[in-house]
């Protein structure tokens, strides 16, 4: 599980939203490490609200050796739910099977519709 990197409250939204209200100027930057230790950044790219729930689209952040980064390549691609944890803060868990493929069809849907305005 990752934690944000922030201290904003979570926006729950039933309504449909325009796709460019989904994306933000400032990126979050969601650190997560795996079950070796081994530590990854990801960038906050998009937030969909299905329902009560967020989930998040996490692009992973590759790094200079001196920590700048860079667009070298285009990392791995994460989706991941947002939940308040007990302390209040917000949390990514990884979603249910259910939860992944409707999310998966909403950001394919914006990804296309996007191209096509290009």
């Amino acid at each position: 599980m990752a934690k944000k990197n922030t201290t904003e409250e979570p926006v729950i939204n039933e309504t449909p939203i325009d796709d460019e209200d989904f994306f933000d100027d400032e990126p979050i930057i969601v650190e997560m490490t795996d079950e070796d230790g081994n530590v990854y950044h990801y960038a906050e790219e998009l937030v969909i609200p299905i329902g009560d729930d967020n989930f998040a689209i996490l692009v992973e952040l590759h790094e200079h050796a001196d920590g700048e980064e860079c667009d070298c390549e285009e990392g791995d691609v994460v989706i991941a739910k947002i939940v308040i944890d007990e302390n209040g803060e917000e949390e990514y868990v990884e979603p249910t099977d259910e939860e992944f493929d409707k999310v998966n069809e909403v950001y394919e849907q914006i990804m296309y519709e996007a191209e096509e305005d290009e």
